[in-house]
């Protein structure tokens, strides 16, 4: 039985031995895999201890516009980087001085650089950011004193200067990458810059180029020996690629100028590419304020000011169309057999099915389609939606027939992005039958909803889809996505910039609404487009506000045959379409047709630069500092 026992405890430790073995060695091992696999701080640092991997950085592609005048190129700028593991023995108080910084500032930088939440690719072996775009002055200085703070380097990056001062909103700017920037492309670490809006945003990648490295030698105490196997297993960085840009920089910089104080949007199209010739939001600003070191703090500035420059108008803003929408109605109506060139609807001050409500002006009656499309006479569009939609000849009720009129509309352009290749294109607003169905409690007619015949009530657009309207009809039925870019260096556009999307609307009527159009020029709301010696079409548009004073639109293009351009003006609280919007239109035609202003409009020019939107009367400019009645 003592045998027994003694042979029991003898195997339980032996077991207890062989537990404690196995148990060590598990341990020993996951540790170990932690240690290589999992975790790769101690690779890190074995590597670092011979090697330092210093990042490349490629030049970025430069942006030109259609002419080859340079917009935006690159100027050296420095970084101040450090490795925190080879940070010994700091002299902060001279190192703070020499780069003009607090101490207390010096502590909160390298607080914030190690705070995972706010940096989550810190490693105290990886090269992190602790101050980027030195002045020249200050890198001068810096370099003299560098090798008295180990772990401390400068990087050679670049800088995005501007060759011009306008085109703030579609060029866009470039800021240091956020969080989630680095967790959405593993191409950034903390301290990159990207484009932040714009084409720098939009064609990012197109722009940045790819990255390079060299490989340095270092000694047992950490100083650069120089080039690992004299540079054998760099890589070079790969420059980014140039882009040409559809904008003509001065036609910009004319559309921005006569836009002074006034808020609102120029747009102006090639008809038979989509080319975006100018895109003008106002008001904006210097593209340079978002560059350097105080571009927080003008960003700031900008983003509170109440006027919003950093708002692109010109595909961010939703407007009512008003009367330029009235074309789009007359092409439907024709195409779904609702009238034809000869149907008459007679108007009396007014809409007669409703009392004279739309109002309209004095014109004669009854008309057709083209002198309804010349006069912008309410009452035609309001007769011709309340045949399209109330009348069962065609369809079984008002939600098909509406239906309809809406898939027609979102074929031009309406309801949608169009696709513009620029961040941030809103999609306006074109109603479907549900909606009035939720509105009207399943009863409604056009009487309802009479208001979206004039392009007023639910109806919303931006200008960038107004204008489209107007290279659709250039074009007699098709238009191509607007684009910004024209050329990328060594690559192609993408398909969508270069293929045709037609409307299902048939030419024959695309050639009646031009007309009407041209008639508006020669003898009806758009007079003062009329040039001796170049067709030009167009349509007006007053837009009903009810936050106040009426908004002032146009569209046109231009020749008749063989069109050229289109463009749309909509200016925020103008007042009449033909009083503001007609001629800053004018202006920018003969400055894109002509090259220049002809003597006689020299003095159109100043008046409409120095007009005054923010005033009570619709009629005001500003002449010597103080705003004075034109009429």
């Amino acid at each position: 039985m003592d045998n027994r026992s003694g042979q029991y405890s003898y195997t339980n430790r032996r077991l207890i031995i062989i537990g404690v073995i196995i148990a060590l060695l598990l341990f020993l091992l996951i540790r170990l895999f932690i240690l290589q696999i999992v975790s790769n701080d101690y690779a890190k640092w074995a590597y670092s201890n011979a090697f330092q991997r210093r990042t490349l950085y490629p030049a970025r592609g430069v942006i030109y516009d259609r002419q080859e005048r340079l917009l935006v190129y690159n100027q050296p700028s420095y970084d101040i980087m450090f490795i925190d593991n080879e940070v010994k023995q700091l002299d902060t108080v001279d190192f703070c001085a020499t780069i003009n910084i607090s101490k207390e500032n010096f502590k909160q930088r390298m607080a914030n650089i190690k705070d995972r939440n706010f940096n989550p690719g810190y490693s105290r072996f990886v090269p992190q950011v602790f101050m980027n775009q030195l002045s020249s002055d200050m890198y001068g200085v810096l370099q003299e004193k560098l090798y008295k703070f180990p772990g401390f380097y400068i990087r050679n990056r670049a800088l995005r200067e501007y060759g011009y001062t306008v085109g703030a909103n579609l060029l866009g700017y470039v800021g240091e990458v956020n969080r989630k920037d680095i967790e959405a492309d593993d191409y950034f670490v903390s301290g990159d810059y990207s484009g932040r809006s714009g084409v720098e945003r939009s064609y990012e990648k197109v722009l940045r180029g790819e990255k390079g490295v060299e490989i340095l030698l270092r000694d047992v105490h950490g100083v650069i020996k120089g080039k690992f196997e004299e540079g054998k297993h760099d890589e070079a960085p790969v420059s980014g690629k140039n882009i040409t840009l559809a904008i003509d920089i001065e036609l910009q910089a004319f559309g921005e100028a006569l836009m002074g104080t006034k808020r609102g949007s120029i747009v102006m199209i090639e008809p038979s590419t989509g080319e975006v010739l100018c895109l003008v939001t106002a008001p904006s600003y210097d593209p340079g304020l978002l560059n350097g070191r105080q571009r927080i703090t003008n960003y700031l500035m900008l983003e509170r000011d109440p006027n919003k420059p950093l708002l692109d108008r010109s595909i961010m803003g939703s407007y009512s169309p008003g009367s330029t929408f009235k074309p789009a109605q007359g092409l439907i109506f024709l195409q779904e057999g609702v009238i034809n060139r000869d149907k008459l609807y007679s108007c009396a001050a007014g809409y007669p099915y409703l009392g004279g409500h739309p109002a309209c002006h004095s014109h004669f009656s009854p008309l057709s389609i083209v002198p309804a499309l010349a006069t912008s006479c309410n009452a035609f569009f309001c007769w011709g939606l309340h045949d399209m939609l109330d009348s069962r000849s065609r369809h079984k009720n008002v939600q098909e027939a509406f239906e309809v009129w809406k898939n027609y509309m979102v074929s031009m352009g309406y309801g949608y992005p169009l696709g513009i290749d620029l961040p941030g294109e809103i999609r306006g607003f074109i109603p479907n039958s549900n909606y009035y169905n939720k509105v009207y409690n399943n009863r409604w007619n056009s009487s309802s909803i009479v208001s979206i015949s004039i392009g007023q009530g639910e109806i919303n657009a931006t200008p960038l889809q107004i204008c489209n309207l107007a290279a659709t009809i250039a074009n007699r039925g098709y238009y191509i996505t607007p684009h910004i870019v024209r050329e990328i260096q060594d690559m192609e556009l993408e398909e969508k910039y270069r293929t045709r999307k037609y409307t299902g609307i048939d030419e024959q009527y695309y050639n009646i609404v031009a007309e009407g159009m041209r008639g508006a020029v020669t003898g009806g709301t758009c007079t003062r487009l009329y040039l001796p010696d170049i067709e030009v079409c167009g349509k007006t548009g007053t837009v009903q506000n009810p936050h106040g004073r009426d908004h002032s639109a146009c569209i046109s293009f231009a020749p008749y045959k063989n069109p050229k351009v289109a463009i749309a003006v909509f200016i925020e609280n103008g007042g009449w379409g033909a009083t503001v919007s007609v001629p800053m239109a004018r202006l920018m035609l003969e400055k894109y047709l002509y090259g220049e202003i002809p003597y006689y409009d020299k003095y159109l020019v100043t008046q409409m630069t120095n007009w005054d939107t923010s005033s009570n009367s619709p009629y005001y400019i500003k002449k010597d500092g103080n705003t004075v009645a034109t009429e």
